[in-house]
């Protein structure tokens, strides 16, 4: 099992040391989001200033992207990172996507499956020659001249993973991707009774087995270095899984618990703006559901205990300043989750 960590940061000029920070600690790979800034411009400096973890956008936003924009990013970060970039996408939700970004928001997991076939039509192009001649229902790309073809990569073209909560975005990414990344707002239940059946549709279609994929998972983790400092890391990720709830598209997650009522609650709360209150309607038990919490030591055990044999990476978002404060202490902890102790 891969462990991933969050490169936070939007300020360029902290990412060379947050990156080389992430690196000697020992995770695995490192992932930026599409935030308050863009998730592409730190990993050109992430690349430069370390050396073995893999590096990915977890995720960017595809539908404001063209399949061109993306497939030349993609490419470029490739060769910038010696083949360690990981393409990551995701839709969002109409409302950002037509109110924020003024882009087109139609047919979501149609429109997906045929963007990630249209950027492997051009990176068949540039990497092996092809003529480019992708006519689908929503792109078309059939020019590219010598003057603005890269040619092929020295490692061949990134991984595409894509985002999914709903089955159908989720079975795209089994047809299409090489893996998917889980919102941190999941459970064991949700994933075994929804987005695995779903991936394993997708893989049939595309003929491929689950060896061939591969599933990012985020997990929203509350610890610290004392018993006091869980507690604050608990209530810290309270509030992010009320946020999460009140939106629609994740709705599932709680009906897969019974819990679908709480996110027309949450929302009716979000639009008063009564975000302490919106924290206060999550329990222990769905905390203890959807998130994990404990001292370093305790984590690893946890941590398999739900996603052991379901996943092959894990992406921790803690709530705490733990790594920095005793890094020799998180570094075996690190240890532990990856051999499954």
């Amino acid at each position: 099992m891969k462990i991933d960590a969050a490169l936070t940061t939007f300020h360029l000029d902290e990412v060379p040391a947050a990156a080389r920070a992430i690196e000697a600690q020992g995770y695995d790979g490192l992932f930026t989001f599409e935030g308050k800034g863009d998730p592409f411009l730190p990993l050109v400096l992430a690349a430069e200033h370390t050396e073995r973890v893999e590096l990915a956008t977890a995720i960017a936003l595809a539908f404001p992207r063209s399949p061109m924009n993306l497939a030349y990013l993609g490419h470029d970060l490739q060769v910038q990172s010696k083949g360690r970039f990981i393409l990551g996408l995701g839709s969002q939700i109409k409302t950002h996507v037509e109110k924020r970004y003024s882009a087109v928001w139609s047919h979501p997991a149609a429109r997906m499956r045929e963007l990630v076939l249209a950027v492997r039509a051009i990176w068949t192009c540039w990497n092996e020659g092809a003529r480019l001649d992708f006519r689908g229902r929503f792109y078309t790309h059939t020019l590219m001249t010598p003057i603005f073809e890269p040619g092929p990569s020295p490692y061949g073209p990134p991984r595409i993973f894509l985002a999914g909560v709903q089955p159908r975005m989720t079975e795209v990414a089994g047809e299409v991707a090489d893996g998917l990344l889980v919102h941190p707002l999941n459970s064991r239940r949700f994933l075994e009774a929804s987005l695995l059946p779903a991936i394993g549709r997708g893989l049939a279609k595309s003929g491929r087995a689950r060896a061939d994929f591969a599933v990012s998972c985020q997990v929203i983790v509350a610890t610290g270095t004392t018993a006091d400092e869980v507690a604050q890391s608990r209530q810290l990720a309270r509030q992010q899984l009320a946020f999460y709830g009140s939106t629609l598209a994740y709705r599932p997650v709680l009906e897969a618990h019974g819990w679908g009522a709480l996110q027309e609650e949450l929302h009716a709360l979000s639009k008063r703006g009564e975000w302490v209150a919106m924290g206060e309607r999550i329990t222990d038990e769905m905390l203890d559901t959807f998130a994990i919490s404990g001292l370093p030591e305790e984590l690893p055990a946890k941590l398999h205990a739900r996603y052991g044999g379901l996943v092959e990476r894990l992406a921790l978002i803690s709530y705490a300043g733990v790594e920095g404060a005793d890094r020799a202490r998180w570094s075996t902890v690190l240890q532990q989750i990856r051999k499954g102790a």
